[in-house]
């Protein structure tokens, strides 16, 4: 990887976003939550998208959600990952509602990828040693079980 490339398209931390940067070095996924309707949003943003209240706070949310969508890049796009080629960008739709797309830790074989598969966030250090979050896929079998108000259970 080209570290000096990549280091250019990380965003600033700022005052209005250091609680995301804050959480992902302690190990938990922050979203802004806006205090009129509890609307969680990413990325950060001065207004509420639902209630257009500018009244908001972080909250640590749960780090779970879904694999929406995904792809595998082959061109050379950003120099930075020009010798990751190819690799894998992922579409997660977190289990509060927002969407974050991201990269997964070990992501098994495409052909064993499949929409909805449960994915949990995970921290570490990008090649700058900024703490980031990916996501990994979680096993069906790791994912508790739900039962509905039918008493059918569902995963």
């Amino acid at each position: 990887m080209n570290v000096e490339a990549y280091a250019r398209l990380l965003p600033d931390i700022t005052a209005a976003n250091k609680p995301f940067w804050d959480g992902c070095a302690a190990g938990e996924l922050r979203l802004q939550t806006c205090t009129e309707c509890d609307t969680h949003r990413f990325p950060d943003g001065p207004t509420c998208p639902n209630c257009l209240s500018r009244s908001h706070t972080w909250q640590t949310v749960s780090g779970t959600g879904t694999l929406w969508s995904w792809f595998t890049m082959h061109q050379k796009y950003f120099p930075a990952f020009a010798d990751e080629i190819p690799y894998l960008v992922a579409y997660i739709k977190l289990s509060e509602g927002p969407f974050m797309i991201s990269s997964l830790v070990d992501p098994p074989a495409e052909p064993e990828l499949e929409l909805d598969q449960p994915v949990r966030a995970v921290f570490g250090p990008d090649a700058t040693g900024r703490p980031i979050v990916r996501f990994t896929i979680e096993s069906v079998e790791s994912v508790e079980p739900v039962e509905s108000a039918a008493g059918a259970v569902a995963r």
